[in-house]
């Protein structure tokens, strides 16, 4: 009876936090269709493809600081975990720091940004200089994003996911609404959409300063700035945050690797592997939110000193994401193709893509356990070691893989690298797991 109470709590605080989690991500792509179908309905193409571009711009530099949530969650939910409110209230106000600081980085370096990333990305002039339009707009929501990026962390930590959810889904709300005036009433095309965005995420930042307002009185009392920003602790934030930051750039250069090579083969090769990818995107919803179950847990228990706690709630997350990843490998093997007529309705590409469906049923079972430990590792600031064995599996596996393979496999070559890239992930964490969590667990 003892045993299957303490999995019946272990199971009710993981789906606590993982489905208010996965609820906040499946709005994320709901906005994007939302905003493409507005553009859709325009008249011309070039307004889908300047939202599509600028969008894409953003995603990578917005994914690239998503270090601050991740820094901002593992660090709170290991003081949430010691019972130090204090810290963990001097770990929201270096994050805030953090985050006005990078903001005002990115508006400071829009230029450089603008440059760089459109000569890296090929459109017609007509749209990039949509494109570009929609950039310089939308680069002054950046503080806000950042801000909310470690309000939602610091919540996560304090092992409140609901509050992330409610945020989520009004900031994404109030975008649509904005969008759908600026654009069918005041017809603003592309431009309508930045300012949609920008709008939404500083009234997403006031409401989540509003939903912080219930906890600072009680954190108030235990804070002092000058504490906050301490030289050593606002290094080692700095320390685990840097590393985050280059364990991401790893996974963009990868996954911008596999649309590159993709777009070299073919066009219909392109839009066969772009497709294909949702499906990976569509799985990554589902196990990303045990991945921030495992972020506040993992924190929590090594905050605590809980070491038995620590390893129960471990092997409960990954009966967790292997049962989403069986029951997405069941649904892509049964539905798959309906799934992917649902995406496309081009006959060529659809008799392009099945020759290749079979990754995508092997993509959850390959892949989840790279979720789970990423989760892990942050909840516990293992950063070197999510940092270390990201940039060996790029270079050491994925890049002389691909060039050993794809000559000789073609696209199913490409595939396969990008397979032994995810798979290795999982491996690489799960062997330095017990050294990189067992040192960071905090004893009395």
């Amino acid at each position: 009876m003892h045993t299957q109470y303490h999995f019946a709590l272990l199971n009710r605080r993981i789906l606590r936090l993982a489905i208010p989690n996965i609820v906040t991500n499946i709005t994320i792509p709901l906005l994007a269709m939302v905003d493409l179908g507005l553009m859709g309905h325009l008249g011309s193409v070039k307004y889908v493809g300047a939202v599509a571009l600028g969008g894409m711009v953003f995603s990578f530099i917005f994914w690239a600081f998503g270090f601050l949530r991740m820094g901002t969650s593992g660090f709170t939910a290991q003081a949430y975990g010691q019972r130090n409110f204090a810290e963990a209230g001097n770990i929201l106000i270096r994050s805030i720091v953090f985050a006005i600081a990078g903001g005002l980085f990115l508006i400071l370096m829009q230029w450089p940004l603008s440059w760089a990333a459109f000569s890296l990305v090929n459109g017609s002039i007509e749209v990039e200089t949509m494109a570009k339009g929609y950039f310089n707009i939308r680069i002054y929501a950046a503080p806000a994003t950042l801000l909310i990026y470690a309000i939602i962390g610091w919540f996560i930590g304090m092992q409140n996911s609901r509050l992330p959810m409610i945020l989520a889904i009004s900031v994404n709300l109030l975008n649509v609404l904005l969008s759908l005036l600026f654009i069918k009433v005041m017809g603003m095309g592309s431009n309508g959409v930045a300012w949609a965005n920008v709008i939404s995420q500083y009234g997403g930042l006031l409401l989540g300063m509003f939903l912080l307002s219930f906890y600072w009185p009680k954190l108030r009392k235990y804070v002092y700035f000058a504490e906050a920003i301490n030289r050593k602790a606002f290094i080692r934030f700095f320390h685990v945050n840097k590393d985050i930051f280059i364990r991401t750039l790893c996974l963009i250069f990868t996954l911008s690797f596999f649309t590159t090579q993709s777009a070299n083969t073919s066009d219909t090769i392109l839009a066969v592997n772009t497709l294909l990818f949702q499906f990976f995107y569509f799985f990554s919803y589902f196990v990303d939110g045990f991945a921030y179950a495992a972020e506040a847990l993992a924190g929590r228990y090594i905050g605590s000193g809980d070491r038995e706690m620590l390893t129960k709630v471990i092997r409960r997350l990954f009966v967790w994401g292997g049962a989403i990843a069986l029951a997405f490998t069941m649904i892509f093997l049964l539905g798959g193709g309906f799934i992917l007529r649902l995406l496309t309705n081009d006959p060529v590409t659809i008799t392009a893509a099945s020759p290749y469906m079979f990754w995508v049923v092997l993509v959850p079972l390959i892949t989840f356990a790279a979720f789970i430990w990423d989760g892990i590792y942050a909840g516990a600031t293992a950063s070197k070691a999510m940092r270390n064995s990201m940039v060996l599996i790029t270079t050491l596996i994925f890049l002389p893989a691909y060039y050993l393979l794809e000559p000789v496999l073609g696209n199913n070559g490409l595939w396969l690298a990008m397979m032994l890239f995810m798979g290795a992930r999982g491996v690489f964490l799960s062997v330095m797991a017990k050294k990189s969590i067992s040192a960071n667990i905090i004893v009395e």
